[in-house]
């Protein structure tokens, strides 16, 4: 193979195949014979140009002034004094050209699509001895590349999802609250206890021989306590209006209301006869509330006890 100036191998004895130098010591090539001037598809004026210089080592047609061949890139040793004489000068306009073939047809001069030396493919350079492309290589090459580019930019590098994380625990539902029931019955013990204190004005009442166990779910944030008001048709959630009617309860008597922790509590609406809990015998302070547990009792009017049930 031979060596260009440049120091590359190439196998064209002539022509570099990677820079395009010619090698010297090479063999020229015999010149063309010369060809004949090609016709004028126009008439032109007698000071037209002369036909194209073939290039004296290819026989490749020289461009109009060019210094160097675009085949070979031999230079033309009038070069210079064609450019200096050519700066003052106008460029005639190109004329359709073509070329008379023996067989009597005509073809017209179409651009040279070869490629130049310069452009000759070149050969693939042998990767060392102990160079193996692996997947992981890649890999590992494609990080260290994107660590590079954004070490300027000021980016933070984040895992690919997924990677190095733990899946997160599943919320947990809130739990819903307690349910609780209010149980409404009528109570001999609190009607003795409540006729004792009352004096005179209790002569009148008596214990109902018979009255059915009423069960409410305590469901929202209040549940009221009292009677149906008959001219406005107003009735509480827990209406003791009901046969047997309690008289002793005040149509606005008491409220239940349930606390943040689910729990419930009693307020007094300062009744007529007061509220009482457990058995007490001073009544609760009126609009105060008064915290209730499970099976905790609420004494209103002459004989209901209504009792708590956490279910």
């Amino acid at each position: 193979m031979a060596t260009c100036p440049g120091g590359h191998a190439s196998r064209n004895a002539q022509w570099c195949e990677v820079c395009g130098r010619p090698i010297p010591g090479a063999a020229t090539p015999a010149p063309l014979p010369p060809t004949e001037p090609l016709p004028v598809l126009d008439p032109t004026p007698s000071g037209a140009p002369a036909a194209a210089e073939p290039c004296p080592r290819c026989g490749t047609p020289r461009e109009e002034r060019a210094a160097f061949c675009e085949e070979c890139s031999h230079h033309f040793p009038d070069a210079g004094a064609a450019s200096a004489g050519a700066a003052g000068a106008t460029t005639p306009p190109p004329r359709f050209q073509g070329a008379t073939f023996p067989g009597g047809g005509f073809s017209p001069l179409y651009e040279r699509t070869t490629s130049r030396p310069s452009q000759t493919n070149r050969t693939a350079e042998p990767l060392p001895e102990d160079a193996t492309i692996t997947g992981e290589s890649l890999a590992r090459a494609a990080t260290t590349s994107s660590a590079a580019e954004g070490a300027d930019d000021g980016d933070f590098l984040l895992p690919p999802p997924g990677a190095g994380r733990k899946p997160a625990a599943p919320a947990a539902e809130p739990s819903a609250p307690p349910a609780w029931t209010a149980v409404v019955a009528p109570d001999r013990a609190y009607f003795t206890a409540m006729m004792a204190r009352s004096g005179p004005e209790g002569e009148g009442l008596y214990f109902p021989s018979y009255s059915p166990e009423l069960r409410v779910a305590l469901t929202g944030q209040q549940v009221a306590i009292g009677r149906r008001r008959n001219s406005t048709g107003e009735a509480p959630e827990i209406d003791l209006s009901r046969p047997p009617e309690d008289p002793g309860v005040s149509h606005r008597h008491a409220v239940l209301v349930r606390r943040p922790d689910g729990g419930w509590s009693v307020v007094d609406q300062s009744s007529t006869n007061g509220t009482t809990v457990n058995g007490a015998a001073d009544p609760i302070a009126p609009y105060q509330p008064v915290d209730l547990a499970d099976g905790d009792r609420v004494h209103v009017g002459a004989w209901t006890t209504i009792t708590l049930r956490r279910d």
